[in-house]
């Protein structure tokens, strides 16, 4: 059976500033639309829906990044600034060149470094930051 992961999917408020977030972070848009309509509450369970999407994709085209903007129905629960340990929660971890230059580049626009960088037994630098909306994101640097 072959099998991939086709993407990760986010649900945000700001659509635009989330963009250029990850845009920031080295992913490009791959397109844009409106899913609206009963065939897609057919699939999500949540009936008649309108939702806006960006679908963004990694350099190197092998990992993508759903954002979709709900419309209708509205949103009915936030765990945006959920501790890493909450059931249930989602973060996206991205490999980085420069563990550094990246923390400062995505500063620049509103990220937040959750703990602190750490060294993974000389492997890895690692750490966890808070993106647009207070998305918890992931960035680990290899050490060679």
């Amino acid at each position: 059976m072959a099998l991939r992961m086709d993407n990760v999917g986010i649900v945000v408020e700001d659509l635009e500033g989330t963009i250029d977030f990850f845009r920031e972070l080295g992913l490009e848009l791959e397109g844009r639309a409106t899913i609206e309509g009963e065939w897609a509450g057919r699939v999500t369970g949540l009936g008649d829906q309108h939702v806006e999407i960006a679908m963004m994709r990694t350099p190197d085209g092998h990992s993508r990044l759903e954002l979709s903007r709900f419309l209708t129905p509205p949103v009915v629960a936030d765990h945006r600034n959920a501790p890493v340990n909450a059931l249930g929660y989602l973060r996206v971890m991205f490999a980085v060149d420069d563990i550094d230059e990246t923390l400062a580049r995505l500063r620049n626009r509103g990220a937040q470094l959750v703990g602190e960088v750490v060294n993974y037994k000389d492997v890895y630098r690692l750490c966890y930051i808070r993106g647009p909306e207070g998305v918890l994101i992931g960035l680990a640097e290899e050490l060679s």
